[in-house]
């Protein structure tokens, strides 16, 4: 299987994950957007130096793993990409920050370097978060959750026929490599002088696709808007959802609850 058969099979396996029945699946698209939302504002607010009070806000994620019945291994696995990118953010941290903040034994132990895990632990608690609300929140119902946000149904739309349409690229994409591998057989990957061509023939198959899709959108009555009419009534473990998630965020940004932790223990 090459590369872009692999990517094609990894987005069919986030529908996949998306159509669970777990307790997280089965809430309200709408909460589930709006904790993620505030989770990401409160882990972005925490101060550079607050390693501490940030290491709390873990326990959302991996309860969420554990409630939707995802491994933990599934979102390091399909964000091993990205994530290394998140944690070079902060590497430049220690050189730039030597101020002395605290010392274990002989070692002293910089602001650069509280900082610069704090913002690699922010870069993957906001992934995490994200991650979650992809994997348990099928895109239609996720794109019905803005639109009941009043968020303009062109965003909406575009979203959703961008996140479908890339199956598509890729499909053709792999084709036309697969052809080509057939028609050079032992060339590893596609000779540099063929890329234009490459690139122009993909552009034209895409653009020829895109109009037998939307006029076969057209032909169904769609007139500039998706009518999102799977998306669940708001039951009350929802709205419980949203007030226990957003006043946990709310106590763990205000009291730092690993150091009260810490002192009750040496106590």
């Amino acid at each position: 299987m090459d590369k872009l058969s692999g990517a094609q099979s990894e987005l069919r396996e986030m529908d996949v994950l998306a159509a669970g029945i777990s307790v997280v699946h089965r809430l309200h698209p709408l909460c589930k957007l709006l904790v993620t939302v505030t989770y990401i504002f409160i882990v972005v607010s925490f101060h550079k130096y607050d390693l501490s009070g940030l290491i709390v806000m873990v326990l959302y994620p991996v309860l969420m793993f554990q409630a939707a019945e995802i491994p933990v291994r599934v979102f390091f696995y399909k964000l091993r990409v990205v994530l290394p990118l998140v944690c070079a953010v902060g590497l430049a941290n220690p050189f730039l920050d030597r101020m002395p903040l605290t010392q274990i034994g002989n070692l002293v132990i910089t602001g650069g370097v509280v900082s610069m895990l704090t913002l690699m632990l922010k870069g993957c608690l906001a992934l995490m978060a994200s991650f979650l609300l992809v994997a348990t929140t099928p895109i239609d119902m996720l794109c019905g959750a803005l639109r009941k946000l009043h968020v303009p149904k062109v965003l909406t739309a575009l979203l959703l026929l961008t996140y479908r349409y890339v199956g598509v690229i890729m499909g053709e994409a792999s084709a036309m490599s697969q052809a080509y591998s057939l028609r050079a057989p032992g060339q590893k990957g596609i000779h540099i002088s063929a890329w234009g061509s490459f690139l122009g023939q993909l552009l034209l198959r895409s653009m020829d696709r895109a109009q037998e899709l939307y006029s076969s959108m057209e032909l169904r009555g769609f007139q500039g808007e998706f009518f999102y009419s799977d998306i669940p009534a708001c039951r009350v473990s929802s709205v419980m959802f949203v007030l226990v998630s957003c006043s946990f965020f709310a106590c763990a940004r205000v009291v730092n609850i690993a150091w009260l932790l810490g002192n009750l223990v040496v106590r």
